[in-house]
């Protein structure tokens, strides 16, 4: 995993944004692709670069908006890392047909959206009251 080169688990994401823009990507834009507020980039950034896994652009004027690239070490750890994921997802799926992994997926995205909206609303008020039954009809 991430632990082998030192950095948390949740760099991974950063890792693979980045990997997809090898031209080099903002910190700003980063963030906002991989839902991330700034302190957690400006960390993540500050930590991947210390360890020689990414770089920013020489010439960019402000160190926000300066555009950041891998370091071949960096591509090199993110493909392993994305490697190992693909293994594992293929090794974890094993013996489901595409109709299967299919629904799963859907019904995982059901989710995902349901417990977003819940994040937003919060738990306080709306657990005094039956809210699963309206998640789908568009009350909330």
């Amino acid at each position: 995993g991430m632990e082998l080169y030192g950095l948390k688990g949740s760099y991974a994401i950063y890792l693979i944004a980045m990997y997809r823009r090898p031209e080099g990507i903002a910190a700003t834009e980063l963030g906002a692709l991989c839902g991330r507020d700034k302190a957690d980039v400006s960390r993540a950034v500050a930590v991947m670069e210390s360890k020689g896994i990414l770089e920013k652009v020489a010439g960019s004027k402000s160190l926000y908006r300066a555009k950041l690239v891998l370091t071949d070490y960096g591509r090199a750890i993110t493909e392993s890392v994305v490697k190992k994921a693909e293994y594992a997802e293929a090794f974890a799926g094993a013996g489901l047909s595409d109709d299967r992994r299919e629904a799963l997926y859907e019904a995982l995205g059901v989710i995902d959206k349901n417990l977003k909206l819940l994040c937003r609303i919060g738990l306080e008020e709306k657990s005094k009251q039956p809210a699963a039954a309206k998640l789908n009809t568009g009350e909330i």
